[in-house]
């Protein structure tokens, strides 16, 4: 365990927080800034931009802006690494792909658990700002913007991805445990 979380979690935690340090130095606070003043960096036209949301909700906004929404979101990413921590000592991540997984879950949730959790935050920085084709007629509501996220956001989405791949999978040979204070 230790080594995946020194080489895989504490990378991208890392990246996770600069990224999002840089995003509040650089970007005006959405809650004081007018709509049009609001600083928006276009990556690549009409597809991609980086700007500064403010989310205490999780996945798509659902419950943002919700009086309790932080702490209801801090118990369940507290009680997620626990499960985490617990599962892989017992071996619930045989494999490469499902440890990997693991790792990318735990730096994702430590990165917006953080974000929760700071002084004078209170909230979670999303900037990722993705204008996929033909969205706004899937979601008209939307202008046309998949939700914004952030890097520890990506990193819970993959690790998703991962252990679903993993699920359908031939279950082959597990790898050899190590000494729990090894793992």
């Amino acid at each position: 365990m230790k080594k995946h979380l020194l080489s895989i979690s504490l990378p991208l935690l890392i990246l996770d927080q600069l990224t999002k340090l840089w995003i509040v130095m650089q970007f005006p606070d959405p809650r004081v800034t007018p709509y049009e003043m609001r600083r928006v960096i276009e990556v690549i036209p009409d597809f991609f931009n980086i700007v500064r949301v403010h989310n205490t909700g999780m996945a798509f906004g659902v419950l943002n802006g919700s009086a309790y929404a932080n702490y209801l979101f801090g118990v369940i990413g507290l009680v997620a690494i626990t499960g985490i921590t617990v599962l892989w000592r017992k071996g619930g991540f045989p494999d490469k792909i499902t440890k990997v997984a693991a790792s990318l879950l735990i730096s994702g949730i430590i990165g917006n658990l953080t974000d929760r959790l700071l002084p004078g935050r209170g909230y979670v920085v999303d900037f990722l700002d993705f204008l996929p084709p033909f969205y706004d007629k899937i979601v008209k509501s939307s202008g046309g913007h998949f939700p914004s996220f952030n890097v520890a956001d990506s990193c819970i989405c993959i690790a998703a991805g991962l252990l679903i791949i993993s699920a359908f999978r031939q279950p082959g040979t597990p790898e050899p445990q190590k000494d729990v204070k090894d793992s």
